[in-house]
């Protein structure tokens, strides 16, 4: 009598539910920060449609001009028009920003996911991650941008180490906390591949907090920006940066503060912007927030 045999039991593994983005419109001042970063980031994008004049074309004859039908916000020493510059100069602010945050999130989150699983590599690439951290971001910067020159690319560098450790430890604490956990050890006892348990059961536990620290550091990116060009430690001057405009009409500040109070006031509503929506981010996914609201 042939016995059949039975099929093996599969093992249904749970996966951490993923975040939704229902957060960005959560409430009114949320919802004005998102309409403003992405005003700003339609601005910067279309910039070479909007931009009424050449950003880089001299006028000396129009030197510091006031407000007109014809420069809207006037111009600066070297006649050229302030509204296009500052349009123009939220595309560099904006992409070191954004792009310092995608390139410091995608190689923290390497090192973070290899240190918090291979305990072997955990002592060695956390020792380097804490002497990266103990220098001073805006120092480590500033000797990055004066080693290499000043470009777009440098700065986007100098901005992004620094912050490659923070979110390599954030990673790290998230993924020693989720091996702990039933569906993951249930991956490993079943003989799951390494990639497939690290994508589809690690990766997923790192999301929420990644975007609160993403946002976070998208913030202090433009604003580091900001500075080392005040300081004339970043992009070249004849690039037009928030930080750019500020340097050069600091000197023209007693005859005409809108050389300041411009771009000012386009940089503080980026960073307040993407600092809100941090706030609402870490509201919305972080489970302790959440018990905190049902308990009330």
């Amino acid at each position: 009598m042939a016995i059949e045999s039975l099929p093996e039991p599969s093992i249904a593994i749970a996966a951490p539910p993923r975040p939704r983005f229902g957060f960005l419109t959560a409430t009114p001042i949320i919802a004005t920060a998102t309409f403003c970063l992405v005003a700003i980031a339609l601005l910067s994008i279309l910039a070479p449609w909007i931009a009424p004049h050449d950003p880089l074309q001299l006028l000396p004859a129009q030197r510091l001009k006031p407000a007109s039908e014809q420069f809207l916000l006037g111009t600066d020493a070297y006649g050229r028009d302030v509204l296009s510059r500052i349009i123009y100069g939220g595309r560099i602010s904006l992409l070191i920003g954004f792009g310092a945050t995608l390139v410091s999130i995608s190689i923290g989150l390497l090192i973070g996911l290899f240190s918090g699983f291979f305990r072997l590599l955990d002592a060695v690439l956390m020792r380097i991650m804490d002497g990266i951290m103990a220098i001073p971001a805006i120092l480590l910067a500033i000797a990055v941008v004066s080693l290499s020159g000043a470009s777009v690319m440098t700065v986007l560098i100098a901005i992004t180490i620094p912050e490659i450790p923070r979110v390599a430890r954030l990673v790290r604490s998230v993924v020693l906390s989720a091996r702990e956990e039933p569906y993951v050890e249930a991956a490993i006892s079943v003989g799951s591949a390494l990639p497939k348990i690290m994508w589809r059961h690690l990766l997923p536990n790192t999301i929420a907090p990644l975007i609160v620290q993403g946002t976070n550091f998208c913030a202090s990116a433009i604003l580091t920006e900001a500075i080392l060009s005040f300081l004339g430690a970043g992009i070249s001057p004849e690039t037009p940066t928030w930080g750019n405009i500020m340097a050069e009409g600091r000197a023209y500040f007693l005859i005409k503060p809108s050389l300041i109070f411009w771009p000012g006031l386009l940089l503080s509503i980026a960073i307040l912007s993407v600092n809100l929506i941090g706030d609402a981010a870490r509201d919305a996914l972080d489970p302790r927030m959440k018990q905190r609201e049902a308990g009330k």
